[in-house]
């Protein structure tokens, strides 16, 4: 059996050579998404983290669905647990969700980030002091994110994020957050 068949073109080739090197930088198979040019504006995300007060202005996917691996790990250094430091590699379907959710907002829009990654250490420490976080917090996974977008009210967010149907969406007005993940699809208000 040849290597590459007939039915193997660049496209085939330079999905699968991303796919690759994102497994080779700890990305998961079931965290690389499929996008083509048809899919609409590439992946650009606008950052804010409220604790860091660190900015980040990427696009981590062109059109044609290739990754940008160091704007990627520019988003996991803005998304870093604020308590330790520690760096994971956000899920990119988090990521996507995320974009998803500015572009039906209108696109542009700096997000704030309440929580991105939460280290084990800083989950067990908001659940010792009695915060309602969960024991197996998708946050711990870097696949779940808390957001607030100045100017959008935070209603209109969770009425976006609930519309794509994509994955977990909890909703805080006390605190003032939004809270989506890449696990099912769920919903919950606190």
């Amino acid at each position: 059996m040849p290597l590459f068949d007939s039915s193997w073109n660049r496209r085939s080739f330079l999905k699968g050579a991303v796919l690759g090197t994102l497994i080779l930088f700890g990305y998961h198979p079931a965290s690389a998404v499929e996008y083509t040019a048809d899919d609409g504006p590439e992946g650009r995300l606008s950052l804010f983290n409220i604790h860091s007060k660190e900015r980040v202005r990427v696009t981590y996917r062109d059109r044609a669905g290739n990754y940008d691996l160091d704007a990627l790990n520019r988003l996991n250094w803005v998304l870093r647990c604020h308590y330790t430091g520690e760096v994971a590699n956000m899920d990119v379907h988090t990521l996507e969700f995320l974009n998803t959710v500015d572009k039906k907002l209108g696109g542009d829009h700096e997000i704030h980030i309440i929580s991105g990654y939460r280290s084990p250490t800083y989950n067990k420490l908001l659940r010792n002091e009695g915060h309602k976080v969960a024991r197996h917090s998708l946050h711990m996974e870097g696949k779940a994110i808390d957001i607030h977008i100045p100017g959008i009210g935070l209603d209109t967010v969770r009425k976006v994020a609930l519309a794509t149907r994509f994955g977990g969406v909890g909703y805080y007005p006390g605190p003032g957050f939004v809270h989506i993940d890449s696990g099912k699809f769920r919903v919950w208000q606190q």
